[in-house]
């Protein structure tokens, strides 16, 4: 998937683990912390050639995934 593709699944996937997990860094926060996520996530899953789904849904879910261990990470930093 490409870059911009990435960024916009990513987002969307950020915001949705923010929602999910309750965290309250804002919206542009969690969004930014997705992006990243997406990312990495994109970049492990490819290299250890694991595909959840396929098209955009698979990306979706291993930016969802990537997100919410960001998240995660993000909230012990703060904490």
């Amino acid at each position: 998937m490409g870059w911009i593709a990435t960024i916009i699944v990513g987002g969307l996937a950020g915001w949705l683990a923010g929602i999910l997990m309750d965290l309250r860094f804002g919206v542009f926060m969690n969004i930014v912390i997705g992006i990243i996520g997406a990312m990495l996530a994109n970049a492990i899953f490819d290299a250890a050639n694991i595909h959840v789904a396929a098209g955009w849904l698979g990306y979706l879910v291993q930016g969802f995934v990537g997100s919410c261990i960001l998240l995660f990470i993000a909230k012990l930093v703060r904490s």
